[in-house]
């Protein structure tokens, strides 16, 4: 018994087990063999949980559409808005024309073979907007939220 008092503790999880007595597994013993002790909950019907939707099949999807987008239908919308904003300027110059050396994009970031210049930082951006998307459909979807939108 003392040395069940001076021994570190163990642990089952988050729960402890201080006491010689407890066990991992909800064992009992009895007089002439240990017997399994199911908890409560397990005499009542068994509840499987299923997702409402696969979540990697919504997730590709999800991303699919959003770089095809990205790609097909926003890309001129993009890059058109990118050329009037123009690059960032300091009394009439461009931070790199005033004489900052580091301010010149680093344009082998940006080339790629894309007929239309789509390169990996719009790959990067359109799917991270894909996969906001899917997780947001698959939260919406798991907690039983119900957009009547039609009636």
């Amino acid at each position: 018994m003392a040395s069940a008092l001076f021994s570190a503790p163990t642990f089952h999880g988050l729960r402890p087990l201080n006491k010689p007595t407890d066990s991992p597994f909800f064992l009992t013993k009895s007089s002439s063999s240990v017997k399994f002790n199911p908890p409560a909950t397990a005499a009542k019907k068994r509840l499987i949980i299923k997702a409402e939707l696969n979540p990697s099949l919504v997730i590709s999807l999800s991303t699919g559409l959003s770089l095809f987008l990205g790609r097909f239908v926003f890309f001129n919308f993009q890059r058109e808005n990118v050329a009037k904003q123009g690059l960032p300027e300091q009394n009439g110059l461009t931070h790199f024309e005033a004489g900052d050396s580091r301010a010149k994009e680093y344009v082998s970031l940006l080339k790629s073979n894309d007929p239309v210049g789509f390169n990996i930082v719009d790959v990067l951006a359109w799917g991270s907007i894909g996969h906001i998307v899917a997780y947001y459909i698959l939260a919406t979807s798991s907690n039983g939220y119900d957009p009547n939108f039609f009636g």
